[in-house]
């Protein structure tokens, strides 16, 4: 088991961590029914941070943040010297805490997305997990929430008896959710990204080959051209001139950010 803390990649902290470390921690909170804000961040979930200061304070202040792209995994260890072997991907710590919150008998909640993808996602984690409780799923508003909202949202998920709460409504309006949520819950919070979708069978993951060359962001992009064109164009060379920076220390990208002055209710 590897969990070496966490580490200053471009000033957000990403955590030295393997699948393991990832699933202990948050078992063990789950068990202890504490809050622990969770996210597995590629390059796009990382620049967020970088180019928005409040978002950049509400990464930094999540106990655990998974690197989930390959890029992200080289950029610690080439700045660490850690040798991290494996990224923590979101999709495959999803299953990971599953398969252990259905060993343990710890029910988990599914929170964001559509009602046909939780169905689809629902169906598909029963199948492979039988023992798996799920105690409940809500969709996304697809809106900003009242503050009266927020609390009933919050209250339904803590009388539903989850232990863990998996979130899925993309980068980065799920680490907003588990940022303003975590702490009303009380259990561990998610945001875990595409890994609904890819679950629910709707989306393909790429293959392994480009997984681990780092190219997942080129079989996305294919899949999604329009919508995903200025993510990865723009920003992957951003990631890697600033990452170059910090490793020549011509930069230490020290800023935290600045603390949100108020709630953005994201649902």
């Amino acid at each position: 088991m590897i969990d070496r803390g966490k580490k200053n990649i471009l000033g957000i902290n990403v955590s030295a961590i393997d699948y393991e470390g990832a699933v202990a921690a948050i078992v063990k909170a789950a068990k202890k029914r504490q809050p622990l804000k969770v996210s597995a961040l590629a390059v796009h979930g990382v620049m967020t941070g970088v180019l928005d200061r409040e978002h950049r304070w509400r990464l930094n202040d999540f106990d655990m943040v998974t690197p989930d792209g390959q890029p992200v995994r080289w950029a610690l260890n080439l700045l660490y010297g850690i040798s991290l072997p494996e990224r923590v991907y979101g999709p495959e710590l999803t299953l990971k805490v599953c398969e252990e919150a259905a060993r343990q008998g710890l029910p988990v909640y599914l929170y964001g997305s559509q009602d046909v993808v939780l169905e689809h996602l629902q169906q598909r984690l029963l199948e492979k997990f039988p023992d798996l409780i799920i105690a409940g799923s809500r969709p996304s508003l697809f809106r900003r929430s009242s503050d009266e909202e927020k609390l009933a949202i919050a209250d339904e998920i803590r009388t539903s008896g989850a232990r863990i709460v998996l979130v899925g409504l993309g980068c980065p309006r799920q680490e907003v959710w588990v940022y303003e949520y975590a702490n009303l819950l009380s259990v561990p919070a998610l945001a875990v990204g595409a890994a609904f979708d890819f679950h629910a069978g709707l989306l393909s993951t790429a293959p392994p080959v480009l997984q681990a060359r780092g190219l997942e962001w080129l079989y996305r992009l294919v899949q999604e051209p329009r919508r995903l064109w200025r993510r990865y164009v723009l920003l992957n060379p951003a990631f890697l001139a600033m990452l170059f920076a910090q490793f020549i220390r011509l930069t230490s990208f020290e800023d935290r950010g600045t603390e949100p002055e108020s709630s953005s209710n994201f649902a």
